[in-house]
């Protein structure tokens, strides 16, 4: 079948400075598949094989024959979802994108999970999948199932490959996609007989979205006009307490230095969602760590306070701005700066906003800023965060008999310095572990944000740990969560990935109990797991574990020691601690809640109870700035 001519399209700016090597050679599609994601610089792919994918994992092992230097090393999980989570901490830790592989039905629609969770995070994934014969398809053959509908409402994009002609140009254009504008996951779902045909190598070409490449080509020519930096500075200038809330956005387009030098040079201290843990680097001096419903009381404290609040790369989800008419009360001016035109005003009415790449336009803030001499002192402003982080900060019952969660993450923290890789599943472990760690640099800390995704976090950091091989990778789990993907334990132990796995065992689903305990009179619905048989550091023992190991709950003296064997052990290790059941994530934004209704606890100290966010120690913030 010839190409029609509007249907691929070579891309100028990528041409390379001739031909293909392989230009003109006869190929399988499976070999094509494979060829395309070489040149795309992939090196790994974690994936599970079966009868309609079985072309092109046999075009696998056929590359890695022929390029032994230069072979695309295969992971094999325990189950797809591992597969999916592999790829997305393998993304999520180099900003490069992770690539999955699995065959048709079960495969793909195990795939569905790790899917919604990039896209909804941003993380840029392919998810390649195998179909039935495009002759079988619709027949209810077996294994068939309808990958291209049920993915088309979770990833950023879906291809369904019925033209053995565009096969090429499709897996190059899915990388494109995945990775320009807001990152996604993309899929691609190949029938087996259009793996198995045969065809000529092209070398170059992508699908012609003309959209799409229109809407790419105004953001990348996008620059802060002058009129509307004028604006900005305006607004800067008439601000006595600026506060930056910095998103995951930042981390995902690469914007931390452009961020860390905005913050920096014009003084302004800054708050992370969540996602963004990292943008900032926690233990400097500007930094106000984690806003949001278990963000540090002093972090929502500035939050009631500034008067002119900077959004880069964040949405105002429901875990941060809880109820919406009250966030940022004193805010007479937001700003928000995103890639996603979507996000601007979605949530948060707004008086500035820049649609475009966000570390462009805070280099040219801070561009304009020093060739106009802007300058203006904020230090009354930092004095006072400054405080707040000294009167509110996070705190735990240290005279408790039963080890603490947080003494465990400060204890691990100690040994680590803020340069760890830390990935989590999904619960009150990921709450501690977010409170608790330093993080220097951005792509150190994974976690399922917006999804929420428990069964997240080893297979994550397993992926993590593979594509960085000499940093240390840290998986943070609880013992509701690490069921979900436990059989991925032995993909450690067989690929001799040197995880961490720190397992923070209350013996149920914490986070659900906390809010059981708080809101629903202590009826401990489904969540109570005392009565469970799991011997995890058994099952760890079985699947290959030399280091594992279990502190019980009155063992507090232990703690340190067991904790820098634990880090030190060369290879994978497991480390499971039983904690005090009765812990609690803290502080607690209700949902639907206003930040003046944040509960802090018994341990951290709060502001005077029933006092306006507005007045601090009696004195009103005339009195302050």
């Amino acid at each position: 079948m010839a190409i029609a001519e509007e249907s691929i399209i070579t891309l100028e700016e990528e041409r390379r400075g001739g031909p293909h090597p392989l230009a003109g050679k006869e190929m399988m599609g499976a070999e094509m598949v494979i060829q395309v994601l070489a040149d795309q610089g992939v090196d790994m792919i974690f994936g599970y094989s079966g009868g309609a994918i079985l072309p092109t994992y046999d075009a696998i092992f056929r590359y890695n024959a022929e390029h032994a230097e230069k072979e695309i090393r295969l992971v094999v999980p325990a189950n797809e979802q591992g597969a999916g989570f592999m790829a997305a901490g393998y993304s999520r830790s180099t900003g490069r994108p992770g690539v999955f592989l699995v065959t048709s039905g079960p495969g793909a629609t195990n795939c569905v999970t790790p899917i919604r969770d990039c896209a909804a995070d941003s993380i840029p994934a392919i998810l390649i999948c195998g179909q039935v014969p495009r002759a079988a398809m619709g027949t209810d053959a077996f294994q068939e199932a309808p990958v291209y509908s049920i993915m088309q409402s979770c990833a950023k994009h879906t291809f369904l490959v019925l033209d053995p002609e565009e096969l090429e140009a499709t897996i190059r254009t899915a990388f494109r996609i995945a990775t320009t504008g807001r990152p996604g996951p993309v899929v691609i779902d190949i029938p087996k007989d259009v793996q198995n045909w045969m065809g000529k190598f092209r070398g170059e070409g992508y699908l012609n979205l003309r959209g799409y490449e229109k809407r790419l080509a105004k953001l990348r020519a996008r620059r802060v006009e002058e009129e509307s930096m004028a604006d900005f500075f305006r607004m800067l200038e008439q601000s006595s307490r600026p506060l930056i809330y910095a998103g995951g956005g930042v981390i995902n387009g690469e914007a931390a230095t452009e961020l860390r030098e905005f913050a920096e040079t014009l003084g302004i201290p800054g708050v992370t969602t969540l996602m963004g843990i990292g943008a900032l680097d926690t233990t400097g001096d500007l930094s106000m760590h984690m806003l949001g419903m278990h963000g540090t009381a002093f972090a929502n404290y500035a939050v009631e306070d500034c008067d002119f609040l900077i959004a880069v790369g964040a949405r105002f989800d429901d875990r941060v701005a809880g109820k919406v008419a009250e966030f940022a009360p004193n805010a007479r001016n937001i700003a928000h700066l995103d890639i996603d035109a979507a996000e601007i005003g979605k949530v948060k009415n707004v008086t500035w906003s820049y649609v475009g790449d966000t570390g462009r336009c805070l280099d040219d803030m801070v561009r304009h800023a020093k060739r106009t001499g802007f300058k203006k002192d904020f230090s009354a402003w930092r004095k006072h965060c400054a405080e707040l982080r000294a009167a509110h900060p996070l705190n735990w019952d240290r005279d408790s008999p039963n080890i603490q969660p947080y003494y465990v993450i400060e204890e691990l923290n100690r040994i680590t310095k803020g340069e760890a890789i830390v990935a989590t599943g999904v619960g009150q472990h990921q709450m501690w572990a977010a409170q608790y760690f330093d993080f220097k640099r951005p792509r150190t800390w994974l976690t399922s944000g917006s999804m929420g995704t428990m069964g997240f976090g080893l297979p994550a950091a397993i992926g993590a740990k593979m594509a960085n091989p000499d940093k240390i990778v840290i998986a943070v789990d609880g013992d509701g969560s690490i069921r979900m993907n436990l059989g991925e334990l032995e993909t450690a132990t067989t690929y001799g990935a040197g995880v961490k796995v720190l397992l923070l065992n209350n013996q149920g689903d914490g986070m659900v109990r906390q809010w059981q305990r708080l809101m629903f009179d202590e009826r401990f619905s489904g969540t109570d797991k005392t009565m469970h048989k799991k011997d995890f550091v058994k099952a760890a023992q079985a699947d290959g574990y030399e280091f594992a190991e279990r502190l019980n709950i009155d063992e507090i003296d232990k703690v340190p020691k067991m904790l820098k064997r634990f880090v030190e052990h060369d290879g994978p290790a497991f480390l499971e601690v039983m904690i005090d059941p009765a812990a609690l994530v803290m502080p607690m934004v209700g949902p639907g809640k206003s930040y003046r209704e944040m509960i802090v606890g018994e341990w951290i100290v709060p502001r005077e109870q029933g006092a306006p966010a507005a007045q601090m120690d009696g004195k009103t913030k005339a009195d302050l700035f």
